[in-house]
């Protein structure tokens, strides 16, 4: 993914309201049945044999090595409760927005006589539901990380820049250098 990609997933997953499975064993029995029972699709998807995948759901191994482990738990979480994290994103696109933490390089265009130099700002600003509508449809449409960035600059030009609509009407705001974003809903 990418930056506002991976925060706008961590973002859902913050939302689950019963813990993701820790043990290897239970994670593969999770990914199995996600699979409808079929451990050969969990092989290929872990890139592990069959009967590896066999002997983690029999609880015959219960350490994975590091690099599987790391698969196994973001696959889990990837899957885990769609509904509470799709129900989430629904309430953020329609009645709550989303918060953005980020510290990025904010570069604009200013009026004569003042200087349109990026300068790094760390900002925190809640983004109403129509922007949040907008960047989780797009992320859902299958948008580039570039155009997530483009549709987040755009809802922080407004609300912060611009103060909602009512300052700065030649302001265009452009994220750059990007160091974090971290999104909530």
């Amino acid at each position: 993914m990418g930056i506002v990609g991976d925060s706008l997933e961590r973002a859902g997953q913050q939302t689950f309201t019963r813990p993701v499975p820790k043990s290897a064993g239970a994670q593969m029995r999770f990914l199995v049945k996600q699979h409808q029972g079929s451990t050969k699709a969990v092989a290929g998807l872990l890139g592990v044999s069959q009967r590896t995948v066999e002997r983690y759901v029999k609880d015959q191994i219960k350490q994975p090595k590091p690099v599987l482990a790391e698969r196994m738990a973001g696959e889990v979480r990837r899957r885990w409760q769609p509904l509470v994290r799709k129900r989430a994103r629904a309430r953020a696109a329609q009645q709550t927005g989303m918060v953005i933490e980020t510290r990025a390089r904010f570069g604009f265009t200013a009026a004569p006589g003042t200087t349109d130099d990026g300068r790094m700002r760390r900002l925190t600003q809640h983004l109403p539901p129509e922007y949040a509508g907008r960047i989780l449809a797009a992320q859902d449409a299958g948008a580039t990380e570039a155009e997530l960035q483009a549709l987040a600059a755009e809802g922080l030009q407004d609300v912060y820049f611009r103060d909602g609509g009512s300052r700065a009407d030649g302001l265009l705001v452009e994220l750059t250098d990007i160091d974090y974003i971290e999104i909530g809903f």
